[in-house]
C-alpha cells in the first residue's frame, strides 16, 4: 500500500524518470545509426535535468499542511501543568504530548491516544480550560528518524489506544519519520 501512496505523491519525478529513459534509448539509437540527432537530443536533456532540479527543488520548500483532517479537526490545548495537554473534539478525551526539543514548527498529525480518531495539533492550538482526569495509561515514545525529536504520549483516564500512530514530526515536519520506541 505505501508503494502506491509514494506514486500517488511522485508522480512527476516518475514521469521524468521515463522522458529520461526514453531520452536515453533515443540517444543509444542514433548513436547506432549515426544519424545525427546529438542536436536534438542534448538540449533534450538539459531542459530534462533543469526541470526536475526545479522540481526537487519546489517540493522541498513546500510546507506540510494537514490534508486529511476530515475526521478529527483539531486537537485544543489545555493550559493546566507542565506538559501539553490535548483534548480529542470527537471523544473529549484527553491525552499529553511531552517533547524533546521546543515547540511545534509543523503540525503534527496523528491518532487520537484515547479513540484512535485522525487529528492534527497545530503549531500554535487553540487553548481550554478543564479538568484533567488523574488517571494515567503507560507511556509510548516515538522518535524521528530524521532529526532525533522525541515525543512521549499517554491518555488520561483511560488506556492507550493500541494503534496509535504519529504521522509527522512537530520539529522538522516530516511525514511518516515518527517511530515507536
Amino acid at each position: 500500500m505505501k508503494f502506491f501512496d509514494f506514486l500517488k505523491k511522485s508522480w512527476l519525478i516518475i514521469l521524468f524518470i521515463i522522458l529520461g529513459l526514453c531520452l536515453l534509448i533515443f540517444s543509444f539509437y542514433d548513436i547506432v545509426f549515426n544519424m545525427g540527432l546529438i542536436v536534438v537530443s542534448l538540449p533534450a536533456y538539459v531542459v530534462l535535468i533543469f526541470l526536475l532540479i526545479f522540481l526537487i527543488f519546489k517540493k522541498s520548500k513546500t510546507k506540510i499542511v494537514p490534508v486529511e483532517m476530515d475526521v478529527v479537526e483539531e486537537f485544543e490545548k489545555t493550559l493546566e501543568g507542565g506538559l501539553y495537554h490535548f483534548k480529542c473534539p470527537t471523544c473529549n478525551g484527553f491525552f499529553a504530548v511531552k517533547k524533546s526539543k521546543g515547540d511545534n514548527k509543523q503540525y503534527v498529525k496523528m491518532t487520537c491516544p484515547d479513540c484512535g480518531a485522525v487529528g492534527v495539533i497545530p503549531p500554535n492550538p487553540a487553548s481550554i480550560e478543564d479538568v484533567i482526569p488523574e488517571k494515567k495509561s503507560i507511556k509510548a515514545k516515538f522518535k524521528c528518524d530524521i532529526c532525533n525529536e522525541g515525543l512521549t504520549i499517554w491518555a488520561e483516564g483511560t488506556d492507550l489506544y493500541k494503534k496509535l500512530h504519529v504521522y509527522s514530526c512537530p520539529y522538522c515536519g516530516e511525514i511518516e519519520t515518527m517511530k515507536k520506541v
